[in-house]
């Protein structure tokens, strides 16, 4: 029954419908339910998460480092750090739990030998990443221009 509730975290998160559902079970099967009191810290700036986090209950707050105003995620399915399925880099923001928090937690290591076992999956996540950057890129395009204008 955990590892069904893990398996539907991963089909309500938009990044993971790149799986397929046998896809989705293996992943639901590697990754570790995480529960996380109020103020708890996920990961802190500078840290290198090892895995993603899949929001099934309550609210997470990301704080960007160096300041500047923090955002809010709870609705299920929300993926937190899907890039660290794939790079291992320093996160620029604090992930802390708002309220008591349940999570998925998706290891790297399970996410990139489902890429190395499946061409296919390997093709359907460089097409995801790819258009993730380019949504992220295209709504930096107006704070570049403004930059400019000024």
């Amino acid at each position: 029954m955990i590892r069904d509730l893990a398996a539907e975290a991963l089909a309500q998160a938009e990044f993971f419908d790149i799986c397929d559902d046998e896809q989705r079970r293996m992943l639901a099967f590697a990754g570790d339910q995480r529960h996380f009191d109020p103020d708890a810290v996920l990961y802190k700036a500078g840290d290198v998460p090892q895995g993603a986090f899949v929001l099934m209950s309550g609210t997470l707050k990301a704080q960007p480092q160096g300041g500047g105003k923090p955002t809010t995620v709870s609705a299920p399915g929300s993926v937190v750090s899907a890039m660290a399925l794939i790079l291992a880099k320093p996160r620029p923001v604090t992930i802390t739990a708002v309220t008591d928090t349940q999570t998925l937690f998706v290891p790297r290591t399970a996410f990139l030998k489902l890429i190395q076992q499946s061409p296919d999956f390997a093709h359907r996540a460089i097409e995801r990443v790819q258009q993730d950057i380019g949504n992220y890129l295209g709504a930096l395009q107006p704070v570049s221009q403004k930059m400019k204008a000024e």
